[in-house]
């Protein structure tokens, strides 16, 4: 029996290593070649937008495109200014450590909006070479770990839920919105289940302990999944299943204003643009009616 199970766990384990190894591959932009946004008018309030390339895939290869990239036309430009912060490949903790909150915090100002999207580049094993340095520790806590980098140098790496409260706390001093969403949904993790729900859990925690708005995109945008079913979603995907299309990034970002218009007392509402005016606040006790009826939630 041994001899029979021994070559097929050596299959199972290299198969293993093929999918980690492909999700690992997740790419790390270069940030020299992603153009710094700029505020277009000083006078206005801006709506920063702060995430990874889901968010913003710029540099990370053609045709992939992230919902910051395409929600500006949601939003009347002449009332407030749309600002996407976002870059491929980091997480809440290596965009707090390569400095990058930093630059957002110097540039809000009282008045301002600033959402924030991580989660797909902080889950798996601190000191993993293949995780490029990412991953957060889990959880909402004040509790630290030491991770030594390939070069010998060390770091103490916080919880997911310390580097996002870090962002709220820098945001709510300067007297300016802070909105915590989930991530997008896996193309493999909506039809059956949902996804990120330790992270989705957390954020929430994290918006509640410290005075945050918070909407789960990943829910908000999985719902609309099951309306227009599994056949239509899958042209969404440029990849395996984790970013988008044009067409995913112009549909996630109208679930964005969606989940925006669900915050109380609709904050952003003065700023919609007519086309942002036609998308409806997200319900998530809505009944789903699905074209991909055998896939959709009862």
């Amino acid at each position: 029996m041994k001899n029979c199970l021994a070559p097929l766990v050596i299959i199972l384990t290299f198969a293993t290593g093929i999918l980690f190894a492909a999700e690992d591959e997740r790419p790390v932009v270069d940030a020299s070649k992603v153009a710094a946004e700029k505020v277009a008018n000083a006078s206005l309030p801006t709506f920063h937008i702060v995430g990874d390339s889901t968010v913003r895939s710029g540099g990370t290869g053609a045709g992939l495109w992230g919902w910051g990239e395409r929600i500006a036309p949601f939003f009347d430009t002449n009332k407030i200014n749309v600002v996407n912060h976002a870059i491929g490949g980091r997480s809440a903790r290596t965009y707090f450590t390569e400095g990058r909150w930093q630059k957002v915090a110097d540039a809000i100002k009282a008045g301002d909006f600033v959402i924030i999207q991580f989660g797909h580049n902080d889950q798996g094993r601190i000191g993993d070479p293949a995780m490029k340095g990412r991953v957060d520790g889990k959880g909402i806590g004040d509790e630290t770990v030491e991770d030594t980098k390939p070069d010998g140098t060390k770091e103490l790496v916080h919880t997911f839920g310390w580097y996002m409260a870090k962002f709220v706390t820098d945001a709510k001093a300067k007297g300016v919105t802070a909105i915590i969403c989930s991530p997008i949904p896996h193309k493999q993790r909506w039809e059956t289940g949902r996804d990120f729900e330790n992270l989705a859990a957390w954020d929430q925690q994290v918006a509640k302990n410290n005075g945050a708005l918070y909407f789960d995109l990943t829910m908000v945008i999985t719902d609309a999944y099951k309306i227009i079913g599994a056949e239509t979603v899958a042209t969404f995907f440029a990849d395996k299943g984790t970013h988008t299309t044009d067409s995913g990034a112009q549909f996630n970002a109208a679930q964005v204003i969606a989940g925006l218009k669900s915050l109380p007392g609709n904050p952003l509402e003065n700023y919609f643009s007519a086309k942002g005016r036609t998308i409806e606040a997200y319900k998530p006790a809505r009944q789903i009616i699905s074209t991909n009826p055998a896939k959709a939630n009862p």
